[in-house]
């Protein structure tokens, strides 16, 4: 994949945070809040979001009453969301790589636990409708069943302490900023994968911050690697986007020599938010002129907030012209690399070539090869 890094920490457990780290909740918390706040003719319009994350549901709901002035006490707004959270908790999905990074470790037993705090009963409820979650975990702890939770270390003592393993041995995998602050407490190793975006040097206590789970390397702390890799590409379950081409080919072309296309992200927003940003590939259907390799980007837009991803597909042929206001189909297929930052123009122009080759390969392989005839490319709804 890329030159090995030299280890860091061998460890000896992993201890993992559930909401936004494992699994999206943000957006069924967001889908639940939003109707509550009507019931009171207010608004929610996500600006507590940064606020809530990682806290108790009793500290959230304590924010959000406060914060609305809501004519209901804290307990009451909590009585009046657990029911309506409870509904949706089937809906909730897991994060990109969470699956992969629970089997993994699991099949190599490394001991896990999870730590979380959430109250007990929600935490049975949530990871229920995730197949084989609960018995990979030799340890889950809940923050009504400890006397402070995060960012207190006191959920990550006590689940190193069930584990009967040393702090010091412990890797925590956290999100939010009160988790990574209660597992530096703890004397553990912490990994931060942040879910709210462009937040990366607020977590300056976390001794690795990561973009998503994705770009998880056990190896650094002394677990077992990945073997899933391919040729500098990570397969994924395959996902469908498609659109109008809202700009031909503009600033990729423009500035970078590089033509990419951007597709119009309206009506993918809530698909767009379960996917990191990152360099992705795969195959592009035009229907009027056939199906291309492509690699794409997906990131943060500047002139939009930060719930807005821009897509920028590349397609990997040489065309006329442009094909503004045509109807493009992708088939998603594997992950490159997560987004960076560059110094110069030239290393970004030289990055995504790089990215170019690596697409270009990997698709010739078999495995990826056979999406070449997804019917979605070529028209047919899903």
């Amino acid at each position: 994949m890329s030159i090995a890094k030299p280890l860091k920490k061998a460890v000896a457990a992993v201890i993992l945070d559930l909401d936004g780290t494992l699994i999206n909740t943000d957006g069924i918390l967001g889908d639940v809040l939003k109707a509550l706040l009507l019931k009171y003719g207010k608004q929610w319009d996500g600006r507590e979001a940064q606020k809530i994350v990682g806290k108790t549901p009793l500290e959230e709901a304590a924010i959000v009453v406060g914060d609305y002035e809501l004519p209901c006490s804290v307990d009451e707004f909590v009585t009046q969301i657990t029911p309506l959270l409870y509904d949706q908790f089937c809906n909730i999905k897991a994060l990109p790589g969470a699956n992969r990074l629970i089997k993994h470790l699991s099949g190599h037993n490394v001991p896990l636990a999870l730590a979380s705090n959430s109250p007990r009963a929600y935490i049975e409820s949530k990871i229920s409708y995730q197949q084989g979650w609960k018995e990979s975990f030799s340890v889950i702890i809940a923050g009504d069943e400890v006397r402070a939770g995060k960012p207190s270390p006191e959920i990550f003592l006590e689940a190193a302490k069930r584990l009967n393993i040393e702090p010091s041995r412990c890797l925590v995998i956290e999100d939010s900023l009160p988790g990574v602050t209660g597992g530096n407490a703890a004397g553990m190793e912490v990994v931060a994968v942040p879910s709210i975006p462009k937040q990366t040097h607020l977590y300056i206590a976390a001794d690795e911050v990561i973009n998503s789970l994705l770009d998880l390397q056990p190896e650094l702390w002394g677990l077992p690697p990945f073997d899933d890799w391919i040729d500098g590409t990570l397969p994924l379950e395959i996902w469908h986007l498609g659109g109008s081409v809202v700009k031909g080919f503009g600033r990729g072309s423009k500035v970078l020599g590089i033509p990419t296309a951007n597709l119009s992200t309206k009506g993918y927003s809530a698909l767009l938010s379960e996917h990191p940003s990152g360099v992705y590939f795969g195959w592009a259907g035009l229907s009027a002129r056939g199906v291309y390799k492509m690699v794409m980007s997906i990131g943060w837009n500047p002139y939009f907030n930060s719930t807005e991803k821009t897509i920028e597909p590349w397609l990997l042929h040489e065309f006329d012209g442009d094909f503004y206001g045509e109807e493009l189909r992708l088939v998603i297929v594997g992950y490159i690399r997560p987004e960076a930052n560059f110094t110069s123009l030239e290393s970004l122009i030289a990055k995504i070539h790089e990215d170019r080759r690596i697409a270009e390969r990997a698709l010739d392989l078999p495995l990826y090869l056979k999406y070449k005839d997804d019917p979605y490319l070529k028209g047919s709804s899903l």
